[in-house]
């Protein structure tokens, strides 16, 4: 079959060669290339120990704290609070003990799969060389935090993710960079972290390209049926037909599946980072600061500092005064290092209020597979979510139950 998989972020590029596996004609469409968007400058983590929503125990406990501060690690413009409410009226319905456990459950499955398929994947083309198993250390500032983390790392572990707990004493040991202000930790040693997520993201699209894929630059007006095939309707007023359609194009993917009879209650979670030359930090491992809401990663292309949520659409400029309040807390924990300087990024998380990708066929037309939605996750199950798509396109059943990820689980559009 001919598929045309919309958007060539690392969710699109992996599902390219998925579907390249079984023999399927494959174009890459994309308004700008290849990692031209959010894969582009990512924290570059795989992920795959992380089991918690946005909507959680933890992001509420700090919520208060947050809620004050418009810099902070969640904050909302208020311009763009009207548009908000109805996506935050399914986020509290989300943070219900009953539904958190759903979103729980179910995003331990997709990032339980999630490390196997990456390294299925670069092992078959040659790419291994990209991930990096150097572990991920999660650090606190509050012993009581800490312990009050006690029960999800039990958790964890039931899960089979192996967890080792630090006291501020081998904390040091491990990162000696770190402060006094780091008094607890978590290593866990099976995390993994790619090279950089622009060149990863280049890399599995080129060998897309190499094994036999084709690049479409344009942009996409509406995808419709048309007889026995999916026409793509472009700016250039331009048709393209093909059997199936993907739908991969993250924070722009919504008015695509509105379309086609699904509403999708997806918003933009803003991102931030900045990326230093290699070593500024002293760190050799990727570090979470709990309870701060940023990241901090060793990449190839230098030390990138980044994370927190901002809720303001997708046409409002950057406020790179985010970046500096993060850096402002950086150096609470590594007051030795260099924070002067670096490259500054803002990106587009594509957000659902349960933390889930939205993975399946759409209401209007089963030829076209949702794959979107996957917000802080999209590197780590992108490989994982290339495996159902290619499931859906062949017509077989999915390796898991896909009715978490469902679309039409928030009703269809009328």
């Amino acid at each position: 079959m001919r598929v045309g998989i919309i958007g060539a972020g690392i969710v699109g590029v992996a599902t390219a060669h998925a579907l390249l596996d079984e023999g399927h004609e494959v174009d890459l469409i994309d308004r700008e290339g290849i990692a031209a968007g959010t894969s582009a400058g990512n924290a570059g983590w795989i992920a795959h120990l992380d089991i918690l929503p946005l909507a959680s125990p933890k992001v509420w406990r700090n919520l208060p704290r947050w809620a004050f501060d418009p810099l902070g690690p969640l904050a909302i413009r208020p311009a763009y609070l009207p548009a908000l409410l109805p996506w935050l009226a399914r986020f509290v319905a989300a943070s219900q003990p009953s539904r958190i456990e759903a979103s729980i459950r179910a995003i331990a499955t997709l990032n339980g799969r999630a490390l196997a398929a990456w390294e299925t994947r670069l092992a078959s083309l040659g790419l291994g060389n990209h991930l990096r198993d150097r572990g991920l250390l999660s650090v606190w500032a509050d012993e009581r935090a800490f312990r009050a983390a006690g029960e999800l790392i039990e958790r964890q572990r039931a899960l089979g993710i192996p967890v080792e707990t630090l006291d501020a004493r081998s904390l040091r040991a491990l990162e000696p960079a770190l402060g006094p202000r780091a008094v607890a930790g978590a290593l866990y040693p099976s995390g993994r972290h790619v090279s950089d997520p622009l060149q990863f993201t280049r890399a599995l699209g080129e060998a897309a390209l190499q094994r036999g894929a084709h690049l479409r630059k344009f942009e996409i007006i509406g995808v419709s049926g048309r007889g026995g095939e999916i026409a793509i309707r472009t700016s250039f007023d331009t048709l393209a037909l093909y059997d199936r359609v993907v739908i991969a194009t993250g924070a722009w993917s919504k008015p695509l599946a509105a379309a086609l009879g699904d509403a999708i209650p997806l918003d933009t979670e803003r991102g931030y980072n900045v990326t230093l030359p290699s070593g500024r930090l002293g760190l050799t491992r990727p570090v979470m600061f709990e309870g701060e809401g940023f990241v901090t990663t060793p990449l190839d292309s230098g030390d990138r500092v980044g994370g927190s949520v901002e809720f303001a659409g997708l046409e409002a400029a950057p406020n790179f005064k985010r970046v500096d309040a993060i850096l402002g807390r950086l150096r609470r924990f590594l007051p030795e290092a260099d924070l002067t300087g670096g490259d500054r990024w803002m990106g587009f998380r594509p957000s659902i209020p349960d933390s889930l990708p939205v993975i399946g066929t759409a209401s209007g037309d089963p030829r076209v597979v949702y794959a979107f939605g996957h917000a802080h996750h999209g590197l780590t199950q992108a490989a994982a979510t290339a495996e159902l798509v290619a499931a859906l396109i062949a017509d077989r059943r999915p390796p898991i139950d896909l009715a978490p990820y469902s679309p039409q689980r928030f009703g269809k559009k009328h």
